[in-house]
């Protein structure tokens, strides 16, 4: 038995680098999880090669909308959620002098509104108080 034996994990950004390796980690440990990123062909590559006890959902954290929809997933198909990896980010550069209003705003949505947001939304779906060993 694995020490994430029956654990229900997110992680967002999860469909390619940290936030995938960690995935193939949490379902080796026997969790099951749901993998939320913004494109599908990558996404569905993520779960088939994890294999098994994983769920792509296509989406973007820093749209709400989405968000409910992904939590809604969660809650609709295993009533609950264990562990959140807030792991969606980007890194986007340019030369200081040409960064526009939208550019940080591309950027801030996603890495600091959307971090937000998937926790505070994980939230009802989490369990009262520390992870039981």
């Amino acid at each position: 038995m694995g020490k994430l034996e029956g654990k229900i994990a997110l992680i967002a950004g999860g469909n390619s680098g940290i936030g995938l390796a960690t995935a193939k980690q949490f379902v080796n440990d026997g969790a099951y999880v749901f993998i939320a990123g913004r494109r599908a062909p990558e996404l569905a590559a993520a779960v088939k090669e994890i294999g098994r006890n994983a769920t792509g959902v296509q989406g973007d954290v820093s749209n709400l909308g989405e968000l409910d929809r992904l939590f809604a997933q969660i809650k609709r198909e295993k009533g609950k959620l264990d562990i959140v990896f807030a792991n969606a980010g980007v890194a986007r550069f340019a030369p200081f002098g040409t960064i526009t209003e939208e550019f940080y705003d591309s950027i801030f949505n996603i890495n600091v509104k959307g971090l937000l947001f998937t926790v505070q939304k994980s939230l009802p779906l989490m369990p009262d108080g520390p992870l039981s060993s």
